[in-house]
This record gives C-alpha cells, structure tokens and sequence, in this order.
C-alpha cells in the first residue's frame, strides 16, 4: 500500500549482472530493440518495394545507423552536458551518458554515409549497384523508425530512475496518485547534512528528516558512520534496496511527475504517429517527397520535447545557468529542430514543385 498516495519506484535497472558495474541493463536492451525494429522495418519495406536499400545492404546500413546513433549520442552528451567525459571516460559506456539530439545529428550523418556509397559503382563494397538512393529517402526511413527507440530509452530512463521530473510533494507531503518517488534522489545527500548540488536535484530535508535518513543508512552499514565512504556505501545500499527499507525511506522522497513516461509517450508514440501518418497520407496520395517525413517528425520532436521538458528538472550541473530565457539546453536544442524540419519541408516541397515544372516543361 502506496502511504503517501504515489508510486514508489523500486524497479531494477539490471537485468543481469555480470561483474562489477558491468551487467545487461534495461538501458542497454532498450537500443538492442530499437535497432531490431529499424533492421525489420527496412527489409519488410523493402520487400514490398517502399525502401530504396536494397535488401543485401541492410545490415551494412545498420551498422553505419548504429555508429551514428552511438557514436553522436556520446558526443553530443559530452559537448553539451559533460565536457569532462571528452577523454578515456568517453568509451566508459556502462556509466551512461547520450544525448538525444547528439544521436539524431549521427544518423543524419549515417544517412549521408549510406547514400554516398549506393553511388560508388564498381567498387569492393558495391559491385553491383549501379543507382544511388537519396539520403533524405534514408532519413525518412530512419524517422519512420527512430521512435520505437526513442520511446523505448524514455521507459529505460525511467526504469534507471533518472532524468527526473519536477516536484509535485515535498518530503513527507501526499503526492497526487500518478507522481513517482524515486529514492535515487538521495544520491545527492554526500553526508548526513550536506548536499552536493551537481550530482542530483536531491530535495531539502528538515533537521527530523536529516536525522531519519542518518538513522536508515545507519541501520544499512550495521554499525557508526565513520567517514564519507561508509556514509557513501551506506546510502547506496539504501537506494539499491529500496524496497526492503521502504517503511523508513518514502517519507524522506519527494513525490515527482514521472517525465520520463510524458516523454516516452511523446517521442515514442505521438512522433511516431505523425511520421507514420505523413507516410501513410504521401502513399494514398501516390506522391513521395523525400524528406517531408523527416521534416514533420523533427517538428514533432521538438515541439513535444519543448512541452514535456517543462515537467522535467533541467541538468543541475549547469546550475543557475540551467535555463537560458526560461528554456533548458534540450528545449532550444528542439526549437532549432523545429526550424531545421520546417525548414526541410519547404525546401523540399518546393524542390519537388520545381521538379515537376520541368517535368511538365519538357512534356510540352
């Protein structure tokens, strides 16, 4: 029974560990699945001749996908979030760490990538192909199935109990029925009566309530506090084993909306839906422009991203600087895709008019 009428958040984000701090995680599955989604969608389209790459080169485009998708997403986190992780951290990709928008920008790369070598007839890696196959086609097929991977990192990112949601109940207060108490809060509490800003967004507790987090993470160690690192593994254990200290702990949480799951709804289902829809409405219309599907999606992201966003705590180690004219870093990050997608729409609505024009000239 919920005593403060919100979800308490106990859920594990291992699924199996291995060793150490290296385990099958939820996170990680969550790309696993994602990828395997796009690798389906691709030779399904293509089967039924709606995809441009033909079906012997998907698993090469998808490791270019992959890499992009990787390799931006670790980038874009480290130059934008976490400048400190452009060194040997960067490969530590077991300790997290991508940025959205990072991974989108490699795709686009890999997207140009992949149409470059459909150009490169006669050469080892294409031997037979002789036409090339527009990157902005590549890219609609990517927006078409980005979603499923986007919604599903949401739902890892709850699951992991981070990116958390802005406060609804302060400590010990009755939270509405759907907000979240995440434990993991605590992780910014360094000793029993300090707190370290950049770690988490950890809520003030009153001097009772400092004294009942030191009495449970007591209980945890079995024995005195004695330094920073029995208090350090002490809480730890607490966070990790929620469950079984939970009488003691949900006083001590902050109740908060779940922004992971608005966000899981948004990027999965909502810009999965417009993608889709536009797709759908091109084909019934017998008319394809590359590149007006990636385009709404981008304006569906970021719109949706920019309204979800106002329910999720900007990142703390920015501090005061966390908003820029009251949006976070990802909010004007989404209002430049926005731009950009709108931007991509014309451009290529326009493009295929011109197109057209020539056509019709020619004809007469």
């Amino acid at each position: 029974m919920n005593t403060l009428a919100a979800y308490f958040h106990t859920l594990d984000p291992v699924v199996v560990p291995i060793s150490g701090d290296l385990a099958v995680r939820w996170y990680g599955l969550s790309y696993v699945a994602g990828f395997l989604f796009c690798f389906v969608m691709l030779v399904q389209l293509g089967w039924r001749g709606l995809c441009l790459i033909p079906r012997e080169r998907v698993i090469d485009a998808m490791l270019y996908i992959m890499l992009g998708t990787m390799i931006g997403g670790r980038l874009g986190y480290a130059l934008i979030y976490s400048p400190e992780m452009l060194g040997p951290k960067f490969f530590s990709i077991h300790h997290g760490g991508m940025a959205s928008h990072g991974g989108m920008i490699g795709c686009a790369v890999a997207c140009w990538f992949i149409s470059r070598w459909h150009a490169q007839e006669g050469t080892r890696l294409t031997p037979t192909m002789t036409h090339r196959v527009p990157a902005l086609h590549v890219l609609d097929m990517l927006c078409l199935a980005g979603p499923v991977g986007l919604g599903l990192g949401r739902i890892a990112n709850f699951i992991n109990g981070e990116l958390l949601g802005a406060i609804v109940a302060k400590p010990g207060e009755p939270g509405p029925w759907w907000s979240v108490r995440f434990p993991q809060e605590l992780s910014g509490w360094i000793a029993p009566d300090k707190i370290d800003p950049a770690i988490s967004h950890t809520p003030e507790l009153s001097p009772v309530q400092q004294e009942q987090l030191l009495a449970l993470v007591t209980k945890a160690v079995g024995g005195p506090i004695t330094d920073s690192r029995v208090w350090s593994d002490g809480l730890t254990k607490v966070i990790r084993n929620a469950e079984q200290y939970r009488q003691d702990l949900e006083p001590l949480l902050s109740a908060r909306h779940p922004s992971q799951l608005y966000q899981a709804i948004a990027e999965g289902v909502l810009v999965g839906a417009v993608a889709w829809g536009v797709w759908w409405l091109m084909r019934v219309r017998n008319r394809t422009i590359h590149g007006v599907v990636s385009g709404c999606a981008f304006v569906a992201y970021g719109v949706l991203r920019v309204a979800t966003e106002f329910y999720r705590l900007p990142d703390p180690q920015f501090g005061a600087s966390a908003r820029i004219a009251g949006l976070s870093r990802g909010q004007w990050l989404s209002v430049a895709m926005v731009i950009i997608g709108a931007a991509l729409i014309v451009w290529a609505v326009s493009r295929a008019r011109g197109r057209s024009g020539d056509a019709a000239g020619s004809a007469a």
